[in-house]
């Protein structure tokens, strides 16, 4: 205990090795000796978390070396620093940490500078011929992407519409149109600003032109229970009286707002 107590100071590493060499007590680990040193509340006499009782990785002497050509690359800093103090424990990365640590500047800020010249100018990207055997080719696919890849023309459904495959170009969404717009589109062209256009049978997937009737986007709201019907839900043979009403509504309303304006 007296010994303990005296060598208090000493990082718990070192602490329990020299207790073991010490007094041959191959039976206490180092938590014990941990634990011991808090209930009996000895002062380590250091500030939590400093290692003040290890001896110091670099010397005077060479701590005044790396802060002067704290500048240097760290591959040449690290290389030229073994040499000159014959070190082969140090590794590059302590140090760098040393250099962030003791927050010496070294002249970079990671940025190019104005007129500065890019290594890769003149050269012609792409081109290593070691690099070339895995890069993506122009138009190839491989993997889950050929796996999945639908070609040009293909239909699948979406959200319930019957939707086809028109090209290959990013953004991936707009590779897929609805076929009810693109019919609608073929023969009347582009639909107006303002309006969409409204199934009247109730199937989506019922892509014919006969199906598909230009409303404004204020008629909507009349067709889609907001008002006490639902257009879709409706049997058959109230279709058309819904979407009279809905039509009547619709231009009551916009003559009101003209009226007012």
């Amino acid at each position: 205990m007296l010994w303990l107590e005296a060598n208090r100071s000493l990082v718990i590493s070192d602490y329990h090795a020299a207790f073991v060499a010490e007094f041959a007590r191959t039976d206490v680990a180092a938590a014990h000796l941990h634990g011991l040193r808090k209930r009996k509340g000895w002062k380590v006499g250091r500030a939590p978390g400093r290692y003040l009782g290890r001896h110091r990785l670099f010397s005077k002497v060479e701590i005044a070396w790396l802060r002067d050509n704290c500048t240097k690359k760290i591959s040449d800093y690290h290389r030229e620093f073994c040499a000159a103090f014959d070190r082969t424990d140090v590794t590059a990365d302590q140090l760098y940490k040393l250099r962030k640590r003791k927050k010496w500047k070294t002249g970079r800020d990671g940025r190019f500078n104005r007129g500065s010249v890019p290594w890769s100018k003149g050269k012609k990207l792409g081109n290593n011929p070691g690099s070339a055997r895995t890069q993506f080719k122009k138009g190839s696919r491989s993997g889950v992407a050929a796996e999945i890849y639908k070609p040009i023309g293909s239909e699948r459904i979406a959200g319930g519409y019957l939707v086809r495959k028109i090209n290959d170009d990013l953004p991936m969404q707009s590779r897929w149109r609805a076929v009810h717009l693109l019919n609608w589109e073929r023969e009347h062209g582009p639909i107006p600003v303002g309006h969409r256009l409204k199934c009247l049978d109730g199937n989506k997937l019922n892509v014919d032109l006969s199906n598909w009737e230009l409303v404004p986007i204020g008629l909507l709201p009349r067709l889609n229970g907001k008002y006490g019907r639902n257009y879709d839900q409706a049997p058959p043979e109230l279709k058309p009286t819904i979407m009279a009403v809905a039509k009547l509504e619709h231009q009551v309303r916009q003559t009101q707002r003209k009226e007012r304006a």
